[in-house]
């Protein structure tokens, strides 16, 4: 007996598992603050404000928790809500049109034909690829998160770049924070305030946190690897071995090329107008390669 089931379309079922990881994500969230702010250091900064250093420490802990934390929620919002970048619709065309005006039809050299997309019978740009979760083929593709429910790709790869760091720090920070917790707890201090409810909470969100941490260190030095090399996670297996990569244009321009040339905007899920208008990378069409390479 036949099948008719499509594949392809299954993979859209991980979208539903996308939005349970976003309440996953906003719990763990939520469990951080409650151990760290109400439970472990809120009360040193409020309730014992005559007791300098300890005051000064709750209020370093606590300033660079919450710096941290909207860094990394924006950021999470960033590439979230925003669109990786799609093919302009009829692109191969287009681009067909634009080689023919160039020259005349008689005279008119051979040219390669883009790439083609079966599935969303359009042509792919360089770098592009077909996402079979998102049914649709994605500029500069990464890979498809389901943490942001989205692919990950060339217009909002600096925000889950920067998803990535804060969120590997604000787990450290969190697993730090909460060590003194356990001292105190296990030390036998009898002036610990601790109940066996909030240990649990604290003990809960430090395993959490950790976990979290160790994970998110593979992936940001995976990911500052593959950036200063212009490369992305789906052509790690398109490179050549011995062969460099045409599209690294040293560290330097590859950084610029996902975070734009604006150092004052480096550390936030912000593009200046002027590197959207002249940096192409950023737009996911047209990418500059090394003069070196043949392509």
């Amino acid at each position: 007996m036949g099948s008719n089931i499509n594949l392809f379309k299954l993979c859209s079922a991980l979208r539903v598992l996308g939005y349970f990881m976003i309440l996953l994500f906003a719990a763990i969230v939520a469990l951080s603050y409650y151990a760290v702010v109400l439970i472990t250091w809120g009360p040193l900064l409020f309730h014992s404000p005559l007791r300098l250093p300890s005051f000064f420490s709750a209020f370093f802990v606590l300033l660079l928790f919450h710096i941290l934390l909207i860094l990394l929620t924006w950021s999470y919002i960033m590439v979230v809500l925003n669109d990786p970048g799609s093919v302009p619709h009829n692109w191969r065309h287009h681009q067909q049109q634009q080689l023919r005006s160039d020259f005349n039809l008689e005279t008119a050299p051979p040219t390669p034909s883009p790439a083609y997309c079966s599935r969303c019978q359009n042509g792919k740009p360089p770098r592009c690829h077909h996402c079979s979760i998102c049914q649709r083929c994605v500029l500069k593709m990464d890979h498809h998160c389901i943490w942001v429910v989205n692919c990950v790709g060339a217009r909002n790869y600096k925000y889950f770049l920067l998803f990535l760091l804060y969120t590997f720090l604000e787990t450290t920070l969190d697993c730090l924070a909460l060590v003194p917790s356990f001292i105190r707890f296990f030390g036998g201090n009898k002036n610990h305030s601790l109940s066996p409810g909030g240990f649990a909470v604290i003990f809960l969100a430090s395993i959490l946190n950790l976990a979290f941490a160790l994970s998110l260190l593979c992936f940001v030095v995976m990911h500052i690897s593959l950036l200063l090399s212009n490369t992305t996670s789906v052509e790690v297996h398109e490179k050549k071995k011995g062969v460099r990569w045409m599209y690294d244009l040293g560290w330097k321009r590859n950084f610029e090329q996902v975070f734009g040339t604006k150092k004052a905007l480096w550390l936030f899920p912000l593009f200046s107008k002027e590197d959207l208008e002249n940096i192409p990378a950023l737009r996911g069409i047209d990418f500059p390669t090394r003069s070196d390479v043949d392509v």
